[in-house]
């Protein structure tokens, strides 16, 4: 599978480890002494020379006592008009795929929308999500499985999915080729970033191996 590659608004991961680390006065060797990690991965991280697996923010966020999803918020100014080129995505990688946000980031409104792009076997997490708000599910290409308090939906090309978020809900692909579709999540609470419980869910995800890193620069 190939992924796109980093471009101007990407999710600067290199930047946001470093003033995470220096914010709590962590030296590179301590957070390896901490995380487990080695001093030179950290440091090859924070130069942006490779970006790190799920598994290995999870030990750097345990490690800083802060949640994973800390290392992909950013405060962007919002507007009433948001228009994003392809190449401007924010991309955040997940366990086996790519999770991008296409603007809501930016959106005055409660609403948000993401491109989730999964190889086989990819899944958000064994235990579920639940924020607030509704979602919207549209599959472009390949299968996904939606499950919903334990009903399982199969989306295959062209399939949606409309349900309330506050019912526990994960998603998987269960097909042998690539899977990607569109999630629209709108009416959340104001406080809420709904798109977090999706990336946090991959705390759970079954721990990737070295052909699911993304290597970018």
């Amino acid at each position: 599978m190939e992924y796109p590659a980093r471009d101007a608004l990407s999710i600067d991961v290199a930047q946001r480890l470093k003033s995470l680390r220096e914010e709590r006065g962590i030296s590179i060797r301590e957070l390896a002494r901490r995380s487990g990690l080695s001093a030179n991965a950290l440091s090859m991280i924070e130069r942006g020379l490779t970006s790190p697996s799920v598994s290995t923010l999870n030990k750097i966020g345990a490690a800083l006592e802060i949640p994973v999803t800390a290392f992909f918020r950013q405060e962007l100014e919002k507007r009433a008009v948001v228009f994003r080129k392809a190449s401007e995505r924010m991309r955040a990688p997940i366990s086996r795929g790519l999770w991008e946000s296409l603007g809501g980031e930016e959106f005055q409104g409660r609403v948000e929308a993401f491109l989730l792009t999964l190889e086989n076997g990819g899944h958000s997490g064994p235990h579920g999500m639940i924020h607030t708000g509704h979602e919207f599910v549209f599959c472009l290409r390949g299968k996904l499985e939606y499950e919903v308090e334990a009903v399982r939906y199969l989306l295959e090309p062209g399939d949606s999915l409309l349900f309330a978020a506050r019912l526990n809900h994960r998603w998987r692909n269960p097909g042998d080729t690539v899977s990607s579709a569109i999630i629209l999540i709108s009416g959340f609470e104001e406080s809420e970033r709904p798109g977090e419980f999706h990336l946090a869910s991959q705390a759970d995800a079954k721990t990737p191996g070295p052909q699911d890193m993304i290597y970018e620069g």
